[in-house]
């Protein structure tokens, strides 16, 4: 079956379908990892997005049981070179385009997926949308209409986090408790090998409750959206810092970032990828990092109590920051992937030794704060 992907600018691409039929739109954004496509399908970060793969050669190991980020995928479609239907792998229990369509979602293949990501690092993300329907110049002015209309959901990120409270692992030294801003199933599994004991929280938690529980510190999930639409989760933010250590990635990170003064922006077209250098700015060791965000933390708008951490190689863009004073770090990049290198898992080695540190002395109320 033919399907189609049609542009905000107006550009309009003919390949074949795989997946789910019917119509979706989204903002197209492209990722470069050659592996790593079911944890990419499955991470809640992409909600509201379309993504198209750089790597041309998709689903040729096909999906196993064991590499779900979440339950569901959350992204919009999924574009690519070649589709694989003959995935071959020991572990491999269905298809790329089986899974597709299973969860609704649309796919399509055969597109020219180097001219599209060139016109997006060009021009920047665009919305666009993509369908399983006839489009013909008789009909091809009602769905540019019909993409014209298409307003993101702001509200994103109460709808890729958990309904309700729940605990994780039961076992550990450290009480944890974590805000689900759209987690990946990675970060909870590299805080439970460790030793934390994870209490997951929905997105809309307040503070009190938090603060009510006894749990030594508090960790922030990655996320989809943009940080300053997320109003409720940084008031919460806003009653927690100065109580409790915090530790955030992602979204996490750029919420804490807002809360304590500083500016975030949108990206041209983002990081996404598994092959980004991060420099650490206090040791100036490099290390490979994992990536999935379209927005970024101002380093010129970094307030006095805050110090910059890691920057991007790439671009210079930060990458993370700390708080001494109020026992606060946070990462724009996922220590918790593997992108073949695992030198950046060592950010949870020092995160869960500091909440061990931490549990000895209460956290002091920094009256810097005041002075943001």
């Amino acid at each position: 079956m033919f399907a189609t992907l049609i542009l905000e600018d107006g550009t309009v691409l003919n390949g074949k379908s795989f997946g789910a039929e019917g119509t979706s739109m989204g903002e197209i954004v492209f990722n470069t990892s050659m592996v790593g496509y079911q944890e990419i399908l499955t991470d809640p970060s992409y909600a509201n997005q379309i993504i198209v793969m750089t790597y041309p050669e998709i689903g040729n190991y096909g999906l196993n049981d064991d590499d779900f980020e979440s339950e569901n995928p959350r992204c919009k479609g999924f574009i690519v070179k070649n589709s694989c239907e003959n995935d071959s792998h020991y572990k491999s229990r269905q298809n790329i385009s089986t899974y597709l369509k299973k969860h609704g979602i649309i796919g399509i293949e055969g597109l020219d997926t180097r001219f599209l990501t060139k016109k997006i690092r060009e021009f920047g993300v665009m919305n666009c949308l993509i369908t399983t329907e006839n489009v013909d110049n008789d009909n091809l002015s009602e769905k540019m209409a019909l993409l014209n209309s298409y307003k993101p959901n702001r509200d994103i990120v109460l709808e890729v986090s958990c309904p309700k409270m729940q605990q994780l692992n039961h076992e550990g030294d450290i009480n944890l408790a974590l805000i689900d801003y759209g987690c990946k199933t990675g970060i909870t599994d590299s805080l439970a090998k460790r030793g934390c004991k994870i209490t997951v929280f929905p997105a809309d938690t307040d503070a009190e409750t938090i603060l009510a529980g006894g749990f030594d510190s508090v960790f922030l999930s990655n996320g989809p959206g943009d940080p300053a639409d997320c109003t409720s989760e940084i008031k919460t933010l806003e009653n927690l810092i100065g109580k409790m250590p915090i530790f955030g990635i992602c979204l996490g990170y750029q919420l804490l970032s807002i809360v304590l003064g500083a500016k975030t922006y949108k990206l041209k077209y983002g990081h996404r990828g598994a092959n980004h250098p991060v420099l650490n700015l206090l040791d100036k060791k490099v290390m490979m990092t994992s990536q999935n965000h379209g927005y970024a933390v101002d380093a010129s708008s970094l307030t006095k109590i805050m110090e910059a951490t890691y920057k991007n190689l790439n671009d210079d863009t930060l990458e993370g920051f700390r708080s001494e004073s109020l026992k606060i770090d946070a990462v724009q990049f996922h220590p918790e992937a593997n992108p073949g290198p695992t030198d950046a898992a060592v950010i949870f080695d020092e995160w869960v030794a500091k909440m061990r540190e931490y549990k000895k002395t209460p956290v002091r109320k920094a009256e810097e704060m005041a002075s943001l």
